[in-house]
């Protein structure tokens, strides 16, 4: 029996590290900040993210990469809404997509009126949209 001391109820080696990233700056935020009925607004139900957003996207990318966490990344889980995709996909994708590659795009050119390129899905984790990381479940009215 090993006696040292573990400073948790698990081994270290055998636990997941797990980061949470909410999206980055969508068309519902800038609205929002005038108008907070904006936010339950079908008009913005899906939003996708506003340029800021795409800035934020980048700076995040970038952090992921410099620090080496992108090498470290096992797994990304994320809500079906476009801003959350575009944000995740922005993050933790490969790099520009390049026809002849032979891996589909992770995002098509312009998704979501995004003005960016295409993102591959070559060399990055691998992505599941799970509807329960919503924010808000919104109900039918019965």
């Amino acid at each position: 029996m090993d006696a040292t001391i573990s400073p948790g109820l698990y081994p270290l080696h055998r636990c997941k590290t797990l980061h949470l990233v909410r999206h980055a700056q969508g068309v519902h935020n800038v609205a929002g900040e005038t108008d907070h009925a904006a936010y339950s607004s079908e008009e913005y139900f899906d939003a996708h993210l506003t340029p800021l957003g795409w800035q934020q996207v980048d700076h995040l990318r970038n952090h992921v990469h410099a620090t080496g966490l992108s090498k470290k990344v096992d797994l990304v889980i994320v809500s079906p809404l476009l801003r959350t995709m575009q944000t995740a996909v922005g993050v933790f994708g490969g790099e520009g997509y390049k026809d002849g590659i032979e891996v589909p795009p992770l995002m098509v050119a312009n998704a979501g009126q995004s003005d960016r390129p295409e993102i591959s899905s070559l060399n990055c984790p691998p992505f599941v949209a799970v509807e329960l990381c919503r924010e808000h479940l919104v109900c039918p009215a019965t």
